[in-house]
Order: structure tokens, then sequence, then C-alpha cells
């Protein structure tokens, strides 16, 4: 598929134990392989565990919602902050973290990768469960 203009409708959306992500650009739905946008809902009081993005940097921009946002520095050190809506966050490279919901409504946030490898690994991960986009494809 090599498509230019997306909506949310139009893609799949991955349930995951923390909740879903819906790629609005990535290799299965606009062809772009060295990027992947996406946005991901995470209700109150779930979250994304520790982890990282072996040489693929992120960008973490909040739409709706609190939570609690942590970036490892160099040393490995965990830097935490209380996101909101309009709050972005700038993940290096290789860098463990994570966010968790501690609001009372869904946690929202755009996510852009520099590579698509991150959505391609979701989209293959043993505990994920796909709904069909509502437009189909």
């Amino acid at each position: 598929m090599d498509k230019r203009y997306v909506t949310p409708a139009d893609v799949d959306t991955l349930v995951l134990p923390w909740g879903e992500i819906q790629w609005l650009s990535e290799p299965s739905v606009t062809g772009s392989d060295r990027l992947a946008t996406g946005i991901v809902s995470v209700a109150p009081g779930q979250g994304h565990e520790r982890h990282n993005h072996p040489g693929c940097e992120e960008i973490i921009y909040v739409l709706e919602g609190k939570g609690e946002q942590f970036v490892e520095d160099e040393d490995g050190q965990a830097e935490k902050r209380i996101v909101q809506t309009g709050d972005l966050i700038q993940v290096p490279a290789d860098r463990y973290h994570g966010t968790v919901n501690i609001g009372e409504d869904t946690l929202r946030l755009l996510v852009v990768y520099q590579t698509a490898e991150p959505a391609l690994q979701l989209r293959n991960a043993p505990d994920c469960r796909i709904e069909s986009a509502k437009n189909g494809r």
C-alpha cells in the first residue's frame, strides 16, 4: 500500500496488554520504511513498561491526558516527569523509557520513530491482537 492521506479509520488497531496503537504511517500503510508514526491510547492506570528501541530515536507528543514519563540518561538513571496535553518528549536512540497513565481519562500520544522497526516489532509481538481497520484496506 502506498497511501499519502490516512485517517485512523483506515488502519488496524493493535491491542496490547498496555494499550492500543494505530500506525498511521508504517510500511504496510504508507510504504515508509524510514519513519513510523502512530496514535497510542493508554487506559488509566495502565502503562508501557521500561523498554528501548535500539538504533532508533522516538518523539512522543501528548495529545490528551496526563502521564508519568521516564527517560534514562547515559548512566541509566531515570529522569521522571509528569507530562500532559501539549508536552513533547524526545527519547534518544537506545535509551530505556516508559509511560504510565496517571490521569482519570485515556492518555493519547502521537509517537514518531526514525525507523519503521518498532511498528514491525509491535505488529508481530506474541501478545498483540489486531482489530481490522473500520474502512478496510
